[in-house]
């Protein structure tokens, strides 16, 4: 199935207005906290000073780039129809706790009473729009008119195999450091999750332990996925690494900006593990975003996969020529009816560091 133009051009407003709402934010923290402090802030770094309390995280950054990626996706191809779904899905997944911790008593001394409001307002519409996203692609759909329509192409055998290994294996690393967190420090459950007083996050970000949560299920779901050659898989695989990409980088910032591996073997086991974590998350991302970015396979024309057309050759990793027939026609022969040339055409992460550097760095 396919997108009808209405259901495109709606699916296109919906993800501008949501890239409209974080580049607001965004642009009001560049200003009130000087963005190199924002930056800073983002990081970790411990001597960060921003004039103001940010509101937003580097999720923002990788939030506003998938809705300005999908809002185009939407206008130029039919088959946008994963990619709205899983920008609605996300966007519901990290706006959804915003409307009980916006209120709460560590937003009210961290966050003006105007800030909040606005903040609850942007909330109440990111949700309603991600919900609109994915009515639309559902309510949306349509068959494909001819053989030149093609649905959504499913990733090749290759990528299928790296992206699933890949994602499955960061889904576990977070889900692995949850648990952690919850064996180590029972008093913070549920407020991990569900937020509380005294836990500190942005204030158009959810709470940490959702966050990971929330990207540790999108993972698992994009490896199963693409194992299984669907044909969600690839927007779903790469917005799950996208989201994957700025814990693994800013991890490594604070590595290099702090020295971290000179005395890599004298730190805590723990530590350890944590670099670990970061590097790992910054390398799945990368490999993911490699893997599926280019388009992958599209099933023959009446409904053959690319496995079982006798005319597909190739590796799977991505578009490649098809081979005319074997023989050329006999004279007076034309095309055999039916057979053609079908158009070609994802803060998150381990937990932070402690709140004092260790002696030495």
């Amino acid at each position: 199935m396919i997108l009808t133009r209405g259901a495109r051009v709606t699916g296109a407003v919906l993800s501008g207005v949501l890239a409209v709402i974080v580049a607001s934010w965004l642009v009001r923290d560049a200003r009130a906290a000087e963005f190199g402090q924002l930056w800073r802030y983002w990081v970790g770094f411990y001597d960060a000073r921003p004039h103001a309390v940010p509101a937003t995280s580097a999720m923002d950054v990788v939030l506003f780039v998938l809705y300005v990626a999908v809002a185009v996706a939407a206008l130029r191809t039919a088959v946008a129809a994963p990619a709205l779904v899983v920008a609605g899905v996300v966007t519901i997944g990290v706006r959804l706790p915003g409307l009980w911790t916006i209120d709460n008593g560590r937003m009210e001394i961290s966050y003006s009473d105007d800030l909040r409001s606005r903040a609850l307002v942007s909330a109440f519409v990111a949700l309603a729009a991600g919900a609109a996203m994915i009515i639309t692609a559902g309510a949306g759909r349509r068959p494909p008119a001819d053989s030149y329509e093609q649905p959504p192409a499913r990733p090749g055998p290759g990528a299928a195999v790296v992206a699933f290994l890949v994602l499955c294996a960061a889904g576990a690393v977070q889900i692995a450091w949850e648990i952690r967190q919850v064996v180590r420090t029972p008093d913070i459950f549920p407020d991990w999750y569900v937020g509380s007083d005294l836990m500190g996050h942005q204030l158009t970000g959810p709470p940490p332990g959702w966050a990971n949560a929330v990207l540790a299920l999108l993972c698992v779901y994009a490896g199963i996925s693409a194992v299984a050659r669907a044909r969600h898989a690839r927007p779903f695989g790469l917005v799950a690494g996208a989201l994957l990409l700025p814990g693994g980088v800013m991890g490594v910032v604070r590595i290099a900006h702090y020295d971290m591996l000179d005395d890599f073997g004298s730190l805590p086991v723990e530590m350890q593990l944590t670099l670990a974590s970061w590097i790992f998350e910054a390398f799945a991302a990368v490999v993911v975003l490699i893997t599926l970015a280019p388009r992958g396979l599209a099933d023959a024309p009446g409904g053959q996969g690319p496995g079982e057309d006798p005319w597909y050759g190739g590796t799977g990793w991505g578009p490649e020529p098809r081979p005319g027939p074997a023989e050329p026609p006999y004279p007076g022969q034309g095309p055999a009816p039916g057979y053609g040339y079908p158009q070609g055409g994802g803060g998150f992460g381990p937990p932070p560091p402690p709140s004092q550097p260790p002696p030495g760095w």
